[in-house]
């Protein structure tokens, strides 16, 4: 009879059993990945085998992982890491600048300012597959979650190579229309008197945000969402003041910029990827046209 070290899991078992853990379901998994509701729960039932452990107990609305699964969790998400960068270096092997490359940046930069210059570089380069994760969450490049991260503070990390293109200035705006409705403010404190748009839960940025302008209460605000892209929509919708990157909110005349010299923020920016990935063709070039395509967005070029 096997033990559980007599076995080594197939990696299928782990996709499989991150699914679920995603899902809640063997049907659900099954779905998304394409195969059968009982395939899926033999994958499991094999995970189980081999390591020795219950992963799930069947409750009233699906599968709940047992305190083992949750324990593997990350561990089994660094392997799926892993297979997805294994993946991408083989699909670049050959002559030409090909395969597929994957970017992570925040939602603004993902949506706003990445497309025109991620479309010139498909069109120089027809080999290349992008794929772009929007997160503001800083995924980590040392573990190949991401080939290529934009961020917005400095990359600590040793083996990261990374290029600081400077400061993208973010500032209060709002609608023409919302502002012939209820008046320009020409100063911070008359700001109180108007429907004010910002975060809902804060984090690192928020509260160095917070720290400059202790004024920018969540309770002072009147359309609350930690999507930044939300509280972009909800300028342009004329629902009141906002912040937003000075960038975007030039390219169109009906939002104003308001109180710029009370107001102002500056997002340090660096693009980085792994050191290893440095004499891949894909990523050189994806890393290049990022400089160049950023750089002349936060130079208003």
């Amino acid at each position: 009879m096997n033990t559980p070290a007599d076995i080594e899991p197939n990696w299928e078992w782990y996709r499989s059993f991150l699914k679920v853990l995603e899902t809640g379901s063997l049907s659900a998994a099954g779905r998304e990945m394409g195969l059968t509701q009982p395939t899926v729960g033999r994958h499991i039932e094999q995970l189980e085998a081999a390591l020795g452990l219950k992963l799930f107990v069947r409750s009233f609305d699906g599968f709940s992982p047992t305190d083992a699964a949750l324990e593997l969790k990350p561990y089994a998400a660094g392997i799926a890491a892993t297979s997805a960068a294994l993946r991408r270096v083989a699909s670049s092997h050959g002559r030409e600048v090909r395969g597929t490359v994957r970017l992570t940046a925040s939602e603004v930069i993902s949506v706003e300012v990445l497309p025109p210059i991620l479309a010139e570089l498909k069109h120089r380069h027809p080999g290349l597959c992008i794929e772009l994760v929007m997160s503001n969450r800083a995924d980590d490049l040392l573990q190949r979650e991401a080939d290529i991260a934009v961020r917005m503070f400095k990359p600590a990390q040793d083996a990261l190579v990374a290029k600081r293109l400077g400061n993208i200035e973010v500032g209060l705006h709002a609608h023409q229309r919302y502002l012939a409705a209820h008046g320009v403010p020409h100063s911070i404190a008359a700001l109180a008197g108007h429907a004010l748009i910002g975060f809902d839960q804060e984090n690192a940025y928020v509260r160095k945000v917070l720290e400059q302008f202790p004024w920018l209460t969540r309770a002072g605000l009147a359309f609350r969402a930690d999507s930044d892209l939300a509280q972009l929509a909800a300028i342009r919708a004329g629902f009141g003041i906002g912040i937003c990157q000075v960038g975007v909110a030039a390219r169109e005349e009906a939002l104003v910029h308001l109180l710029p010299r009370k107001f102002s923020v500056k997002m340090e920016t660096w693009i980085a990827m792994h050191e290893d990935l440095r004499a891949s063709p894909r990523c050189a070039v994806t890393f290049a046209a990022l400089v160049a395509g950023l750089g002349a967005y936060i130079r208003g070029g």
